[in-house]
């Protein structure tokens, strides 16, 4: 079985931070988790941070400096810390990675960023 979670969204205020989670689980499979998509309600998905095959981050323009895309390698998880929340910002979650027969994806996480 392969799969990743996420955790962490829910409601904030604008301004707000959050931090987002995404835990990979594999049996004989090791998962490299690259990135973090969110789709907000009636747009498209969109890819919001995510690391390079060179292991730099990469960010849509509309997060750089408010999100931070990091990774704990021994407990095989990615983290987003989104700062400075803004309504927009308001969408489903989802991280993904790459193992050795493809893609795999969480289920998402919903952010609300409402007063």
């Amino acid at each position: 079985q392969v799969r990743l979670v996420e955790s962490g969204g829910g409601l904030v205020q604008p301004g707000g931070s959050l931090r987002l989670s995404c835990a990979a689980s594999a049996t004989f499979f090791s998962i490299d988790i690259r990135n973090w998509y969110r789709q907000g309600p009636g747009k498209q998905r969109e890819l919001v941070a995510g690391f390079t095959t060179g292991g730099s981050t990469t960010y849509a323009d509309s997060v750089k400096g408010r999100f931070t895309i990091s990774r704990d390698n021994t407990k095989n998880m990615v983290y987003l810390q989104m700062n400075s929340l803004k309504p927009e910002d308001t969408a489903v979650y989802t991280c993904m990675g790459h193992f050795a027969l493809g893609d795999v994806w969480g289920q998402g996480t919903q952010v609300t960023v409402s007063s």
